[in-house]
């Protein structure tokens, strides 16, 4: 199968998911909402959310989500997805490229056509175990940052590598601190933390530390200095001491030393390592694992590899702010080590197959998952015939892999049938997206609510309880009043439109006499109640 027909298969499978589904409350319609303001204030280096500072991030990707809003004249959930896609697309290219360059020197100079064979099997499994890989496959549909830093965090890595091995010197050690810096540009510390640690710590496991200065000379670090001083010169013009100061001492040096803001242990990324890399985490960390015990590590490409693994895991740990989403920029070294593993170990070990055919089993029950699952109460909005088709979907791939491995002994052709399954679920589940969007967005609420509005002429959207409501304005084109129980008990409650959760009103006896015999409309969790 030709790579152009692998990018095809995985767009076509994320489209409907690209194009159907809402904005999520807690980030992306946040991020919406920042763009808006920005976009009315005339803001090009600064932001603010509900007027408050936001300087939690820097301006690349807020730009591009700009320039998308001004020239489609509105928010579109495509256009974001494709922020996201298009950067996961450049890193499968890079990856691949980069591993078959590598691949493709040394099989030229054994003269084996085996291994290239071989080889060139398993790249097409690399790239669509990294398309599958939970936490890759979720950043590349969602509104964040965090792909577009990881893209440019593999373009420097890549272009440190050419100029380690003596390609493109000149070209390179341009384009090094240029990456380095988009990275820092577009998400913050860690597109810088991560590249410099990695090649220091690779420099200095080759014992070569002393040839820094070919990759983080004067060079190297102007073109990084520069466009440091461009952005908090913007900064200082637009916002001044206090938000040059939030910029770059509370959330930097606030974040990673005793973080205000997702703080988690030490060991947190011991544990979601497992479900972030899934279905892939056994093969994948048990063949890292032996890969390291059994010392099967000895390409240069494997080491620096191994290295940029290690050393951001560990740095990742160190820090006191952690999310799940994170360790993204690992993911694609993770996967493509392993595969270029699997010439070096026998593929029918019981062990191995073993990790492949339990996520085999997980999807088997996915039918009789779903079925039982959408007939207990509150759960019946996922009883969709797009989920049940993906649920069969997921049953036969199970069944199909459980077969290549046992009977046909092939397990990299089961661990491309898991994922090519799993590809073809995602794009009919995805076509469930508008029955699932009032579980996962405000959108259809937020429009009822606009329509209700000028039905009974209440120019006031009250909310009570409802986390990050502030953001509905991207939807209602005003503020929201977010209402106290005291307001609504106290106050007069005639030609109001109020939105809450359903919870509220069961476990609330107050609430629940409030809204007793009042119009309602139920979305999801949430419920539009007009008090009159």
């Amino acid at each position: 199968m030709k790579n152009k027909y692998i990018y095809l298969i995985w767009f076509i499978a994320l489209l409907p998911a690209m194009i159907l589904r809402d904005y999520t409350p807690n980030n992306e319609l946040r991020y919406l909402s920042i763009v808006d303001e920005a976009l009315q204030n005339g803001n090009v280096f600064t932001f603010t959310n509900q007027g408050e500072i936001y300087a939690d991030k820097p301006p690349l990707h807020f730009w591009l989500m700009m320039v998308g809003k001004l020239i489609l004249g509105e928010h579109h959930i495509w256009y974001y997805s494709l922020l996201s896609f298009i950067p996961a697309l450049i890193i499968l290219i890079t990856m691949s490229k980069w591993i078959r360059r590598e691949e493709e020197t040394v099989n030229v100079v054994a003269d084996n056509r085996i291994m290239i064979d071989n080889n060139s099997r398993n790249f097409i499994t690399a790239q669509l175990m990294l398309m599958t890989t939970g936490l890759f496959a979720g950043a590349a549909l969602i509104v964040r940052m965090d792909m577009l830093m990881n893209m440019f965090i593999v373009l420097s890595l890549y272009s440190f590598y050419q100029m380690y091995s003596g390609v493109n010197m000149t070209r390179n050690s341009w384009l090094f601190p240029i990456f380095v810096f988009l990275a820092l540009f577009s998400k913050g510390p860690l597109g810088l933390l991560i590249p410099f640690v990695s090649t220091i710590m690779f420099l200095i496991y080759k014992k070569k530390l002393s040839d820094y200065k070919k990759y983080w000379g004067w060079k190297s670090f102007l073109i990084i200095l520069l466009g440091s001083v461009v952005w908090f010169t913007g900064v200082y013009i637009e916002g001044g001491n206090d938000y040059l100061n939030n910029l770059l001492f509370h959330q930097t040096v606030g974040r990673g030393i005793d973080s205000f803001h997702h703080k988690e242990p030490v060991y947190y990324y011991l544990i979601s390592i497992w479900y972030t890399l899934a279905p892939w985490s056994l093969l994948v960390l048990g063949l890292f694992a032996a890969s390291i015990v059994k010392k099967r590590i000895n390409s240069t490409l494997e080491q620096f590899f191994a290295v940029i693994i290690l050393s951001t895991f560990v740095m990742l740990s160190l820090i006191s702010s952690k999310l799940a989403i994170y360790p993204l920029p690992i993911v694609p070294f993770l996967i493509f080590l392993t595969v270029l593993q699997f010439n070096k170990f026998d593929m029918q070990n019981v062990w191995i197959k073993l990790t492949i055919a339990l996520p085999a089993v997980i999807f088997i029950l996915a039918l009789p998952g779903i079925v039982y699952v959408s007939s207990m109460e509150g759960m019946q909005y996922l009883a969709d015939r797009f989920i049940y088709a993906g649920a069969v979907v997921l049953t036969l791939t199970g069944i199909l892999v459980i077969y290549f491995i046992y009977l046909k002994r092939d397990s990299v052709r089961s661990i491309n049938s898991l994922a090519l399954g799993f590809l073809l679920s995602v794009f009919l589940i995805g076509w469930s997206m508008p029955k699932l969007n009032n579980q996962l967005g405000w959108g259809n609420m937020c429009e009822k609510a606009k329509e209700l509005s000028e039905e009974y002429k209440i120019n006031d959207y009250w909310v009570y309880k409802i986390s990050r409501s502030e953001n509905m304005d991207v939807y209602l084109g005003k503020d929201i009043i977010k209402a106290e129980k005291e307001d609504l008990l106290n106050e007069n409650n005639e030609n109001k439109l109020l939105m809450l959760r359903t919870k509220d009103i069961k476990n609330d006896p107050d609430i629940h006499s409030l809204v007793l015999n009042k119009v309602q409309y139920q979305f999801g969790e949430n419920v539009i109640v007009i008090l009159n």
